[in-house]
This record gives structure tokens, sequence and C-alpha cells, in this order.
């Protein structure tokens, strides 16, 4: 189990990576005859009089690699459907942050290498290693809130992307038109069957291969072809509809279990789930602990004795990358963010606070899978070797840079700190209706600096372990609930009506009393034992039974359904903090660090009103 932990941490895939780096050292330093033909073997396809052959280092850095871009992909794919890009104001920020910490380190760069022969490799200092760069963080810093992520991971997208457009177009040799014509229109194929139709996976499998093989023939670097695979693949959450069908198609299954309505079953459950969650879930652990890795171990190493230490540090490569890097990086990050809330007055001001953008700009000078991959493009021989070396020491300084940071900032005053990090711009609101006082079932305190919002299924397993989870938070006296109904009928029988009964209890001012009866009984919600547990409650049982069989409160309970759809929830128990959606775990502790998280923004906000 803790093994399990550890690998789903981002700072688990970085000491993968950074162990690879070293072994490739190692291993070049060591036996560099057996690197250089380990990685130089050439393996191929031949088919006929047509052969297709790559070295085991492309295959690893033109193949594998499209794998890793295809997860970048689906991540800037998810934050623009689900994520903080869904509202297009937010990106500004980011946006502006990411294209300046690419343009000023390049023209560095460019200052120390314009009148030398590398020149070529400005590509080289401009990229961030987001998987390393997110992954030195969660080393360096234990406790790094969800807004510093989230602005991070926005700002590193943008500058993958725009890193990989470069390649394509900057560093892609001569372009052959049919081959790039033809891998064009196989992705067309793709997009529109993915965006359109339900093909089984092979078909587009066997698309995406085939547009990766064209756009390679081509000339162009087809590493953009996962890019481009990851941005078509859409993400959403499960509609009520096909989560309903689904149940149906399992029911038949129980009914009548044969080997063809399994199949169909399957295909159905998997059918309810975005593309993008989908590829992600696969893709992910992968490219973390196996592709990157192996990149690292294919193209980190550098052959390192007093000769090339000696022209290293004089090289105006390595000085034009480190400073590029170390200093270009955060000086773009900070000085674009503070100039953009400075002309607009403070409109456009970072989701997070001032610590947290510097910290964002030192980690920023993490880089080195789409920096070593311009640096192959661009150099060779020795020139490579300092450009690899100056990618290594401008990450370890990077990292230490941030470390102090983070160090610095963790010794601030509590209130000081909070602002640091979270600053005081408010984030978008996911729940549709906010909450209503006058009509809304609230437990807890009307001062309340927290707001948690549950939907909920009575006859919902899943709810019923929550409801220890959510005691714990409301006995804070700075946090209140809010439940509504999302009886999911289709698995739950009894739900509608149990949720029906409980605005019986509402009407007698009872209703909490009756919501806990409810979910402490969940196997006892026919309707004669819900009329018992409001006639325990002091309800007149005969008028309650009347009104379960006329349905009197129908209407309710499908208004919270209503705004379960409009603000996304297909699920129960899905939560949202202050009107956003939480995504975690709703055990008592996932649970309180988000309610932590909130209650903070709310208090550096306030703070600065004053």
């Amino acid at each position: 189990m803790q093994l399990s932990r550890f690998a789903e941490t981002e700072a688990a895939s970085s000491i993968v990576l950074v162990g690879a780096i070293v072994a490739a050292l190692v291993w070049i330093n060591v036996a560099p005859g057996s690197y250089t033909a380990a990685w130089g073997a050439e393996f191929g396809i031949h088919l006929g009089p047509a052969s297709f052959e790559l070295s085991l280092r492309e295959w690893v850095t033109q193949g594998l690699m499209t794998l890793f871009f295809l997860v970048v992909g689906l991540e800037a794919r998810r934050e623009f459907d689900l994520g903080a890009l869904r509202e297009r104001r937010q990106l500004i920020v980011p946006f502006t942050a990411g294209v300046a910490g690419m343009a000023l380190p390049i023209a560095i760069f460019l200052l120390f290498n314009l009148h030398s022969g590398g020149a070529r490799g400005w590509g080289a200092a401009m990229s961030t290693d987001t998987a390393l760069a997110l992954g030195l963080l969660a080393a360096v810093s234990r406790r790094l809130p969800e807004q510093v992520r989230t602005f991070l991971v926005t700002v590193f997208i943008v500058d993958d992307l725009l890193a990989l457009v470069i390649i394509a177009v900057v560093y892609s040799g001569a372009v052959q038109v049919i081959p790039l014509v033809v891998g064009i229109a196989c992705f067309a194929l793709f997009a529109g069957l993915m965006r359109w139709a339900r093909m089984p996976g092979p078909a587009l499998l066997l698309l995406g291969v085939a547009t990766w093989a064209f756009v390679e023939a081509s000339g162009i670097d087809p590493i953009v072809v996962g890019l481009a695979i990851g941005l078509v693949a859409p993400a959403y959450t499960p509609d009520r509809e096909r989560l309903e069908h689904a149940s149906g198609i399992f029911r038949s299954f129980r009914e009548q279990p044969t080997s063809r309505l399994a199949q169909v079953a399957a295909a159905t459950l998997v059918g309810t789930t975005s593309p993008n969650e989908r590829l992600q879930t696969r893709l992910h652990p992968w490219a973390g602990f196996v592709i990157v890795p192996l990149f690292a171990l294919a193209n980190a190493g550098v052959r390192i004795d007093a000769e090339f230490a000696r022209a290293a540090i004089a090289s105006p490569i390595v000085i034009g990358i480190v400073v590029a890097y170390v200093v270009g990086k955060p000086v773009a990050v900070i000085g674009s963010t503070a100039l953009l809330a400075r002309l607009s007055g403070g409109r456009l001001r970072p989701p997070v606070g001032w610590s947290a953008v510097a910290g964002s700009g030192t980690i920023a000078g993490v880089g080195f899978t789409v920096a070593v991959l311009v640096a192959t493009l661009a150099f060779t021989g020795p020139v490579l070797g300092e450009a690899k070396i100056a990618l290594l020491a401008g990450s370890a300084i990077s990292t230490g840079l941030t470390w102090v940071i983070v160090r610095a900032t963790s010794r601030l005053p509590e209130q000081r700190r909070v602002r640091a990090l979270l600053g005081d711009a408010q984030d978008g609101v996911d729940l549709m209706p906010a909450v209503d006082e006058r009509r809304d079932h609230i437990r807890g305190s009307q001062n309340a600096v927290v707001t948690v919002v549950e939907y909920g299924d009575f006859e919902c397993p899943h709810c019923g372990r929550a409801e220890h989870s959510v005691r714990e938070l409301i006995a804070a006296e700075d946090v209140r609930f809010v439940w509504r109904h999302l009886p999911l009928t289709e698995v739950h029988p009894h739900a509608a009506l149990a949720a029906e009964a409980s605005e019986i209890a509402a009407h007698a001012d009872r209703f909490w009393e009756l919501h806990d009866l409810l979910l402490a009984h969940q196997d006892r919600l026919a309707a004669p034992q819900l009329v018992g547990f409001l006639e325990q409650l002091g309800i007149d049982g005969e008028g309650a039974a009347d009104e379960l069989r006329a349905r009197t409160h129908r209407g309710r309970v499908n208004d919270d359904v209503a705004s379960a759809d409009l603000s996304g929830a297909s699920g129960t128990p899905t939560f949202f903090i202050n009107g956003q959606r939480h995504y975690g775990a709703y055990d008592a502790a996932s649970l309180k660090e988000a309610v932590q998280l909130a209650r903070d923004q709310v208090r550096a906000t306030a703070r600065r009103r004053r």
C-alpha cells in the first residue's frame, strides 16, 4: 500500500527520472562503447521493398515521446474543458507568463551566442520540463496548495504547446508535401471519429499510428502528433443519460449473465467516461515512470573529463542556457505577471500570491525533456554535451532557488504566509445555482466562511460512508453544510421516495433528523419504513403516506436534480466547496484539506479589502 501511494506522487516520477539521468551519466563514462552501441542500434519494419528504420534512441525520442506529449495534450484539454482554463479570462495571466517565460530566456541565450555557431540552439533555452519541475517542487514543498499547482500547470502547458510548435516549424527538416497531406487527412479522420463516432480502440489506434508514420515521413518531428491527438480528446463528466443507460445494460446482464451481455456491459460502462480520462488513466503511469526515464537514459549521457570541463565552463552555450533558465525564467514569469496586474489596474491578477508566483518562476527554470530534444536537433558532438550539462546545472540551481523561496515563505507569520501563497484573486464558480438560505437545507453556522454542498442519494452507500467525514467538517464553527438531492433511481430504487420523504420532514422543520436516520438505515427505505421514520419524528404518518403516494414533493427533488445537471454532478456524493467542485477523495483528511484551502482564500481576500 505504501508503494502504491508513493507511485501516485509527482515526486516519485521525478525521482525515477533523476535516477535515469544519473544512470546515463555513469553508463557513458564507465562504458562509453556499450552506451553508444546500445542506443545507436538500428531497428525497423520491412514490407517488401519498403522499409522503415530508426535507431533505438530515435524510437524512444520520436516514438515513445509521442505518447508523453499525448499526455501533455490530454492534460491541456482537460484544463480547457473542466479545469482552470474553462473560464477563458483565467488564461490571460498564465498565458502571458508562459509566453514571456520563453521569450526572455531565448533573448538571453542569443545575447551570449548571436555571433557564434551556437545561435541555432536557441530553442534549447526556452522550455520547462513539466513533469520534472512539478516533481521537484513536490519534493521541496510537501504541502502544495491546489491553486498554486493549477497556476503552474497552466504556465507549463502554454510552454509545452509553444515549444512543440517551434520544434515542428523551426527544427524539422525539409518538408515532403504528399506524406504531410496524407498525415493531416488521417488526423482529420481521427479527430472526426473521436468527436462524432463511437469507434473501437483498435480503429483509432490504427489511424493514430498512420498519422505518426506519415508525419515522420514528411520530415516534421512526429512528436507533435501526440500533442494534437491529446488536444482533440474531450474531457467531460459522465452525463445522467449515459449513466442510466449503462445501469440498464448492467441490470440486463444481472438478469441474464451471458458473455455477449458481459461484453456490451463492459463497453457501455467504459463509454460513460470521457476519452480524455480513459487515455490519461492508461498512459499517465507509463509516461511518468517508463517513457520519460527511458528518454533520459538514452539522451542524458555525456562524457565528462578535464578537457570537456574546461571547455564547458567558458562555453557561451553553457553560460547562455544556465543564465536563460536560472535568471530569465523567473524574471519573465514574475515581471510579466506584475506588469499585467499593474496595466490592468488589478483586474488581471494571478490566482495565487506573489510568493507562489516567484516560486513558479524559479521552478520554471527546470528544463530537460523538450530542451534536450531541441539540443539533439540543433547540436552534435561536444557542443551537444555542453548543452546537456548546462540544462542539468540550470535545473539544479533553479530547484535550489525554489527551495529557498519555499523555506522563506514557511517562516512567515501565518496570515502573511497564506496571503503570500494564495493571494486574493477569486476563482470561478462551478455550483449552479448558488446556495439559497430560503430554499436549501443548511446545517451549521450561518456566519460560516466555508460552505460545503453535497449532492447526495440517501440509498447510496458512498454517501453513507461520506457522512462521517461531513460530521467532522461541520464540527468547525466556520463551516456550514448543504444537502441537495441527486437520487440515482436507476441503481437505487428507493432513493427518490426517500428524498421526497425528507421534504415532508423539512416542512415540519425536522429535515436533518430524518436525513441522519435515512443515512443510518440505508437498507430500510421502502415506503412503509419511511412513514415509520416520519412518525418516529412526530409527523402524522397517514398524511405522510398520502403525500408519498401522490408524489407531492417530486418537483422539489427534481429541481435539485436539475441543478446537479447544471453543475456537472452526475454521481454521488459530489461535493462543492465555496462554489468550486471538489475533484479529490471525500475522506475526512482530503475534505479538511480542501476546506482549509478555501478558508485561507477567503481570509486572504477579506484582509485585502480591509
